[in-house]
């Protein structure tokens, strides 16, 4: 939006008689012309006050009833400014001939003539700043009404006309997006009203010049601030309203909206309200240039007048420049989704060439045959602006990790388990405490932590992307504006080229600093606020625990003594708990050597026959065979280990035999395989009579009888053989030891291997053909 300059009046000269050769005396000369200069203006000599005057009243009114009308009344200053300056032009050459020709009649006339002669002069000039007075004020009545009637329009546009819109079903898209930035205008025109209405000065008083310039003035960087964003987003009012315009029912219901809600404006279209903005700031610094125009230069606040008038037309420039960022911002800061069809198709000779000319100058860059324009300045900003971008990123995912988590612990209800510790006061409390912080407590949090944290993180993150495109684009352009620097002459393209870097340059040195202030006072704010909420769950914790203190062993102790038998408790319960956890991880790793099968038992006699008993092993894990002659086979297979070592020497992989095939197997995946030196003999058993009389002793089987972790009523579980532990998985045992069996089976389910706990607390895995039951008393004895 450029601000327009008021057009200038072709020069032209207006030839008049000279003194000497008129029909006329020179004082009626001089009436003559002041005559034609008042034809010129349109007032008859004699009725400054009369019908002229009231016709110019009747233009300024039109002018200010309504700002759609201001593209002419902007005409209409043109007009009058040119046709001033025309007058001007016209009259100076009479006005010096009429001088001179008094000066020589005022020497040959009498003293009484001259002096009729001065007054006359003075009543002229007198008419003159009469006149001049007359149009300041006009002018500056016309921009206070306008700037009444503007206002009132924007109310209307923004209260009634919106609300209205609103309500249609169904809703418009984007709407508010038209509107935006539109209430900082009303604001800043409210104020400027507000501060004349205050003086409570009359635009006729001499004072009220003064009181507009300071209230212009003071209100200059408020009126380019908000001036300038919605000039930024007109672009997209416009585009708004034309995707409106493209659907003709919904067009005509929304210029029926219009209509209904401001009857007294013949408006049929949104944009007549929306481009008053774009219409008004052009306006101000026409309407104080013309004010200055009719401004004696003697006046007390022509001074601050100039100013003003001055400060309207370097506002319009930086509200220009600012929105030519904008759009060159807008442009190049989108990110797209192209497919690689999208990019082949975007293909041409002039990009194929615009990219290899660039490749070609980063080629040279980075060999040093050309030297690369260094701008520290930039440089500093785009590190500090990928260190931000770093951190943010590790600070989102640390957040989401920790909602996570946080997660994972909700969904863990503790206090739903069954701990075999009803009625008992620490469990009870446990309970309800843990109910509270799942239910209440903890939900909170993570809520606030999503709504103060993670959503400004993830939107902080969204905003990285337009910077960080812009400092690319910056770089190609930089490329492209180093490839044509040293010319001294620039077509219009390279022109544009150079422009556009320039643009992109200055507009990355003026905004990257607010963005990464901004973006570490974030920063800053939420690792702040991550301390209060945590402080504030800390609070809330305390106070739960505070309410059930009271019922607490040890809640009488002092806060010494608590602290010291708090300490020494966890570190017994933490000792307990490592044992717990060794325990747990040797029940989980069942024996190595799983005993053999039948089928096993056979390959076992025949590998033992063949090769010997120290030569056989066992697989502790599957094997596929990758390679020529290697083996698969499966986890408890037995083989005979005929070479330590394969063809080529590698200890890695030996040379076995599998019952018949031969081949190769790893060696951290075999061993040794420890057999009884001779199989156990048959239990002995006992015959139970018919009706349970009597009680059969057979060998203990699972299938046959399962066993429980607590020895049954009745009977009790012997070991019914000598068993050596081949490992820290399995327990030895004497013939008679009485045992616990703990598990019927191994972890994998195999039955013929028995989880048992002997005399000591000792466990262990057995066989299970081992083990044996023997009658008891009715009462069994204690322990076992």
């Amino acid at each position: 939006m450029e601000v327009p300059r008021r057009p200038q009046p072709a020069s032209f000269k207006l030839s008049l008689p000279k003194p000497a050769s008129s029909g006329l005396p020179p004082l009626a000369a001089v009436e003559k012309v002041s005559e034609g200069k008042d034809r010129m203006e349109g007032t008859p000599r004699g009725r400054m006050d009369g019908t002229a005057e009231e016709d110019k009243d009747q233009k300024a009114a039109e002018r200010a009833l309504g700002p759609e009308d201001e593209s002419e009344s902007d005409i209409s200053v043109f007009v009058e400014s040119a046709a001033e300056e025309l007058l001007d032009e016209t009259a100076s050459p009479v006005e010096a001939d009429s001088k001179q020709s008094r000066r020589s009649d005022e020497a040959e006339k009498s003293p009484e003539e001259a002096e009729e002669a001065r007054k006359r002069s003075k009543e002229e000039e007198a008419a003159a700043k009469e006149r001049a007075a007359q149009r300041q004020l006009l002018a500056v009545e016309e921009l206070v009404q306008t700037e009444r009637n503007y206002l009132r329009l924007l109310q209307v546009s923004t209260v009634t006309i919106r609300s209205s819109l609103h309500k249609m079903q169904p809703p418009l898209a984007n709407l508010d997006s038209m509107f935006l930035h539109i209430e900082d205008v009303i604001a800043v025109s409210g104020r400027l009203l507000s501060l004349l209405d205050q003086k409570q000065v009359q635009p006729g008083d001499p004072l009220f010049l003064e009181t507009l310039c300071d209230a212009f003035l003071s209100l200059s960087s408020d009126i380019e601030a908000a001036y300038r964003e919605y000039l930024a987003n007109y672009n997209n009012v416009t585009s708004v309203e034309n995707s409106y315009k493209q659907k003709e029912a919904l067009w005509s219901e929304i210029v029926k909206v219009i209509k209904n809600s401001a009857p007294e404006v013949n408006a049929t279209s949104l944009s007549f309200f929306l481009v008053m903005p774009v219409q008004r700031i052009a306006r101000y610094p026409l309407l104080l240039q013309t004010i200055q125009k009719h401004t004696d230069p003697a006046h007390p606040a022509y001074g601050l007048l100039e100013q003003t008038a001055h400060t309207a037309v370097a506002l319009n420039c930086r509200i220009n420049e600012y929105k030519r960022f904008r759009e060159v911002a807008d442009k190049y800061k989108k990110t797209e989704t192209l497919t690689i069809k999208d990019k082949i198709n975007r293909l041409n000779s002039r990009s194929i060439a615009k990219k290899t000319a660039r490749l070609s100058q980063h080629i040279k860059h980075e060999t040093g045959i050309a030297a690369k324009l260094v701008d520290e300045e930039f440089d500093a900003l785009e590190g500090f602006f990928y260190v931000l971008e770093n951190g943010i990123l590790q600070l989102l995912e640390n957040v989401e990790t920790y909602l996570d988590h946080l997660q994972r612990f909700l969904a863990c209800k503790t206090e739903e388990f069954d701990l075999d510790m009803d009625g008992e006061k620490p469990a009870i409390c446990y309970k309800e405490i843990t109910t509270a912080l799942r239910q209440w407590i903890l939900p909170t949090f993570e809520k606030r932590m999503r709504t103060l944290i993670h959503k400004p993180l993830c939107a902080l993150r969204d905003l990285l992307d337009g910077p960080r495109n812009l400092i690319r684009k910056r770089l190609d352009k930089l490329l492209d504006y180093e490839m044509i620097e040293a010319r001294s002459t620039l077509s219009y393209e390279e022109q544009a080229v150079a422009n556009t870097y320039r643009t992109i340059n200055t507009l990355l040195l003026n905004e990257l600093p607010q963005f990464n202030g901004l973006a570490l006072q974030m920063i800053w704010s939420m690792l702040g606020t991550f301390s209060c909420l945590h402080k504030d769950l800390a609070s809330d914790m305390e106070q739960l625990f505070q309410s059930f203190a009271q019922q607490l062993p040890h809640s009488s102790l002092d806060p010494g003594a608590f602290w010291e038998w708090a300490e020494h408790t966890v570190l017994e319960e933490a000792k307990k708990l490592e044992t717990l956890c060794q325990d747990v991880q040797e029940t989980l790793n069942a024996p190595a050597v799983q005993p053999p099968s039948p089928s096993s038992q056979r390959r076992l006699k025949q590998l033992t026959e063949k090769h010997g008993s120290g030569r056989i092993y066992q697989l502790t894990g599957a094997v596929a065979g990758g390679r020529d002659l290697d083996l698969s086979l499966a986890r408890g297979e037995l083989v005979a280990v005929i070479s330590e070592a394969d063809s080529r020497g590698d200890r890695r992989r030996w040379l076995v035999d599998a019952g018949g095939r031969r081949g190769y197997a790893p060696a951290s995946k075999l061993i040794r395989y420890h057999q009884p030196a001779e199989d156990p003999p048959p239990s002995p058993h006992l015959a139970l009579p018919e009706g349970g009389a009597a009680l059969r002793r057979n060998s203990y089987t699972p299938e046959s009888q399962p066993l429980t972790a607590v020895s049954p009523a009745y009977f009790q579980v012997f070991a019914g053989y000598d068993f050596s532990a081949r490992g820290n998985h399995e327990v030895s045992l004497r013939a008679g030891d009485p045992v616990r069996v703990l598990e019927p089976h191994d972890k994998r389910g195999n039955p013929e291997w028995s989880l048992v706990e002997a005399r000591g607390g000792q466990r262990g895995y057995v066989p299970s053909n081992y083990l044996a039951i023997v009658p008891m008393t009715p009462m069994p004895p204690s322990g076992y």
